[in-house]
């Protein structure tokens, strides 16, 4: 074994002994082994071994089923408003002293537009949950939480309304509302949706959540703000649907209902019914139909 370790005496041996083919034939087989052992031993100090790839057989739609699923303790219901107040707005009311003087020659007295924002179903669900907290998702200029709060109030509900909306309108939406005005690109949606709520003086019921779906609906799961009522009416295309749906109904309160607009469009099963359909049967649920609405009741 002395030899494995000095190459020099190997090659000694090899040019002195000769007396036999077999002999040269094992020690040049030797000899090849011992010095692929120390190329090899050096080279993986540098480049370290990749390990090859490894196909495994993955279940259908593996990113797409990861969504969180366990958010923090909730919120009492007493405490939402004030805790989006305190979070988001520094412990005020955005609709305190508004609209600013900028922005008030700019707005519509009242611009309340919406689709299906008045069906049957709102007030079916409200009646029947009862909720304590609504969270809307896609609010544009506020029809739909108008509508509620005015079926909460009717109902003698005290009941908190959260609008989730970036306020950005859409790729050709100043093509259809030629009437919402901008300041240096900025559409001033938001403020016209505050405007429109306090039209109807409706600003202790409603609170905007101006972000993204996606950074919202994880933040509210953070903080621990769940809805009774979740409405889901944002983007139509199947992953965005998809997305809301799943990441919504994280903070859908036991008991509480999630339902949406624009299950029949003639997106067909390339929008939002393909999500929601896909989104049922992964969680074992039933999926309701209320005209163009789309009903799920939490598990």
């Amino acid at each position: 074994m002395k030899e494995a370790h000095h190459p020099r005496k190997i090659l000694i041996m090899f040019t002195t002994n000769k007396s036999t083919k077999a002999s040269l034939y094992l020690l040049l087989l030797l000899l090849s082994y011992i010095l692929g052992f120390y190329t090899g031993k050096h080279l993986n100090k540098q480049n370290p071994t990749q390990l090859p790839e490894i196909h495994v057989e993955l279940p259908p739609y593996p990113d797409l089923l990861r969504f969180r699923t366990l958010c923090s303790d909730p919120v009492p219901s007493k405490l939402v408003r004030k805790t989006i107040l305190d979070r988001i707005f520094n412990g005020n009311s955005p609709f305190q002293s508004f609209p600013p003087a900028h922005a008030s020659p700019l707005l519509r007295r009242k611009r309340i537009k919406g689709w299906g924002s008045t069906g049957p179903v709102f007030e079916t669900l409200i009646r029947k949950v009862q909720p304590k907290t609504i969270i809307e998702i896609g609010s544009f200029l506020g029809a739909s939480a108008i509508h509620m709060a005015e079926l909460t109030r009717k109902l003698n509900l005290r009941t908190q309304i959260l609008c989730i909306d970036d306020f950005r309108g859409w790729p050709g939406f100043r093509d259809r509302f030629r009437d919402i005005s901008s300041v240096n690109g900025d559409v001033l949606l938001m403020y016209q949706f505050m405007q429109n709520v306090g039209y109807v003086n409706r600003t202790e019921e409603i609170l905007p959540v101006p972000f993204s779906t996606n950074s919202a609906l994880s933040w509210l799961c953070e903080l621990g703000v769940y809805g009774y009522l979740i409405e889901v009416d944002a983007g139509h295309d199947f992953h965005s649907a998809w997305a809301d749906i799943n990441m919504a109904y994280a903070i859908l309160r036991p008991g509480g209902v999630m339902f949406g607009h624009d299950y029949f469009t003639g997106a067909d099963d390339r929008g939002v019914r393909r999500a929601v359909n896909l989104f049922a049967r992964v969680k074992g649920l039933r999926v309701e139909l209320d005209g163009q609405h789309w009903v799920i009741g939490s598990s």
